[in-house]
């Protein structure tokens, strides 16, 4: 047995499932059936839990809940196999959302900023064509320069804009049918520059909203673009 008492066979169609359950937006049955296997279903259940958690659970403590137990659990799975990437794209993915959902000023105070940031560069330690963290590198010095300025960004953090936009445009780069390549980077323009940005990041919305959704999660992607335009009569 190699988890939860499974085969490899077993254990196989058990990650399966739990995949499937997350591409038909079954995001809770994911979650359950991914978390219980360990490190091979964590991947599963933390993009299930990050999806849920932050863009569909209505009720904040328990959206705030389920993205620390999906961090947490992450983290479990990234101490048991500390080379398999996507635990510690996961953990960071987790943590992400949670910081979002608590401010980005609350989770820099609390420390979670840096726990981000080595669990980032440890994927590209790995794997350096991991599109989805540099995604989130993208998004973690955008957000981070949006609320404490470029200067102080630069000089406490190590972040810049520039950096922000070169993460976003490589994970487009490496994922060029995903729409929440140019969704992410147009909503990291407009914390960054604001209206200065503004038609730059209608491009990319326009771009996401273009593209053809490959599950439940890039439908979602493909709606928070429409709705972006949607202000400016787009």
């Amino acid at each position: 047995p190699v988890a939860g008492g499974l085969d490899g066979e077993a254990l196989a169609a058990a990650v399966q499932g739990a995949w499937r359950a997350f591409h038909r937006g079954d995001f809770a049955v994911a979650w359950e059936e991914g978390v219980r296997l360990g490190p091979p279903g964590v991947a599963a259940a933390v993009k299930a839990a990050g999806v849920y958690g932050g863009y569909l659970e209505t009720n904040g403590d328990r959206a705030e809940q389920l993205l620390l137990e999906a961090a947490t659990a992450a983290e479990r799975a990234a101490g048991d196999a500390p080379d398999y990437a996507n635990a510690h794209y996961f953990h960071a993915f987790a943590l992400g959302r949670y910081s979002q959902r608590i401010s980005v000023l609350k989770a820099l105070a609390e420390g979670h900023a840096t726990r981000i940031r080595r669990s980032l560069d440890r994927v590209l330690e790995l794997e350096p064509k991991h599109a989805d963290a540099h995604l989130a590198l993208g998004l973690y010095h955008a957000e981070i320069v949006a609320k404490v300025g470029g200067f102080a960004a630069r000089l406490t953090y190590g972040v810049n804009a520039e950096a922000a936009e070169k993460h976003f445009e490589r994970a487009i780069a490496l994922n060029p049918a995903s729409p929440v390549g140019p969704l992410e980077y147009a909503n990291g323009l407009l914390m960054m520059h604001g209206s200065k940005a503004r038609r730059r990041a209608e491009d990319l919305y326009r771009t996401a909203v273009a593209s053809v959704p490959a599950d439940a999660m890039e439908r979602l992607d493909v709606e928070r673009a429409r709705a972006a335009l949607a202000p400016a009569g787009r």
